[in-house]
């Protein structure tokens, strides 16, 4: 009898495709399937690029776990813009938690605050008056998802792609009181690299918050052979009891605007298929096994 249990390693569709539609979705999931996936990152760009029945026959025919991220796009903010802009944000953000919760998924994430690659500076003040904006503006959409049962992971990026959320104790400070209603991190080891000083005592403060994890190396490539502490990650993630997915995310450089929102700028792998497979290959490897009789860990309902 099998007495062991390790964390369900997950891709994000970004790796092949962008947008990701319902006719993109049967061949790509399968192949993902395939390879030996146990789960996958949806991203949803755009309400209605995917819908829940066609995604559900997918994930029933394939077997795998859904994620669901959502995307900043030019125009997305819930801080510092018209009201106009906030709620069409707000608009966007419960159709994603409307999709992740017709799909079966429990987490819907990203950086929910501002336009991906929007930056300005503030000071003490206007950072706290953000964060507060921030929470006013967010709270319709946590209180929408404990409803549906979906809960936000809120995504700190590095200080290149947003000036407002860079790093765990900023996230801690700006989410405050909503943090375990309707709310939790979504962390990314590329971002923890570049903003934390040590990526495995960043995921220990996130602590009972953390809701998803996505894992690439330190060049944004495949996860392994690179620069990130994975044996100090994988004991911080026990520490914390984290049980769910560990998510590959990276992108094509085939894709001129995802390329270039996430300045991909050569190929990171000889083939895309290679870069998922490579990761999942050192992943199933690298990460220890545990007693499956343990305490459930946080990010999966026991």
């Amino acid at each position: 009898m099998d007495t062991t249990y390790v964390r369900p390693i997950g891709v994000n569709t970004w790796v092949w495709t962008s947008p990701l539609t319902d006719a993109d979705l049967p061949p790509l999931l399968r192949r993902i399937a395939a390879m030996g996936f146990d789960a996958v990152e949806l991203p949803l760009e755009n309400v209605g690029d995917l819908t829940v029945d066609a995604v559900r026959d997918v994930l029933a025919e394939t077997g795998l776990r859904p994620y669901v991220v959502g995307a900043m796009a030019p125009g997305r903010d819930l801080v510092g813009a018209p009201d106009a802009t906030i709620r069409s944000t707000q608009q966007y953000l419960l159709g994603c938690v409307g999709f992740a919760a017709g799909i079966g998924a429990p987490a819907v994430c990203g950086p929910f605050y501002a336009q991906t690659g929007r930056l300005w500076r503030m000071d003490d003040t206007e950072r706290a008056r953000a964060y507060a904006e921030l929470r006013r503006n967010l709270a319709p959409v946590a209180e929408a998802a404990v409803h549906a049962g979906v809960v936000l992971g809120i995504e700190p990026l590095n200080r290149y792609e947003t000036s407002l959320i860079n790093t765990v104790d900023q996230a801690i400070e700006a989410l405050g009181p909503l943090l375990g209603h309707g709310v939790g991190l979504a962390l990314d080891t590329y971002h923890l690299n570049i903003e934390e000083r040590s990526t495995p005592d960043a995921v220990r403060r996130a602590g009972d918050n953390l809701v998803h994890l996505q894992v690439c190396g330190s060049d944004r490539g495949a996860p392994g052979g690179d620069q990130t502490d994975w044996p100090g990650l994988f004991r911080a993630l026990d520490d914390v009891r984290y049980q769910g997915a560990l998510n590959i995310e990276s992108f094509t450089a085939h894709n001129a605007s995802i390329a270039t929102a996430a300045a991909i700028w050569r190929p990171l792998a000889e083939s895309q298929d290679r870069l998922a497979e490579n990761g999942l290959t050192f992943l199933r490897h690298a990460e220890p096994s545990r007693p499956r009789d343990a305490p459930p860990l946080q990010g999966e309902t026991p």
